[in-house]
């Protein structure tokens, strides 16, 4: 499975980068929009993991640009905001299939990253 994480955070970024390796997946790590960008034009991902609040360009453009560009690939959004927690992001980002503190024990993502990138296939 291809995964793509989106994180600002250089240490949540690796920490799960590494989790989901261990369990056999192939991950790239990008921080911003525009890396982001250019590796979706390259590569297709089966599941994109995407801080809802980078620091560098918009989640929602990447979601809107990987929806376009790979139908298929699903997005797992985290933040450490409570904004969306209502529920309402799955109305606004089609390919959206989780949201996820950005807390979130790398254990429990893997399991949301495998379910999910498994419903993809």
């Amino acid at each position: 499975m291809q995964v793509l994480i989106v994180e600002s955070s250089p240490e949540i970024g690796r920490l799960w980068q590494r989790h989901l390796e261990r369990q056999g997946m192939s991950v790239s790590l990008v921080a911003g929009q525009d890396e982001a960008i250019q590796k979706l034009q390259t590569t297709a991902p089966d599941l994109i993991v995407l801080d809802l609040v980078l620091g560098d360009g918009s989640a929602f453009a990447i979601a809107d640009y990987a929806n376009y560009r790979h139908p298929d690939t699903r997005v797992i959004f985290t933040t450490n905001s409570s904004f969306f927690s209502d529920g309402s992001i799955f109305q606004h980002v089609a390919n959206a299939c989780a949201f996820l503190p950005k807390e979130v024990d790398p254990e429990d993502l893997t399991a949301m990253v495998e379910h999910y990138g498994k419903a993809a296939s």
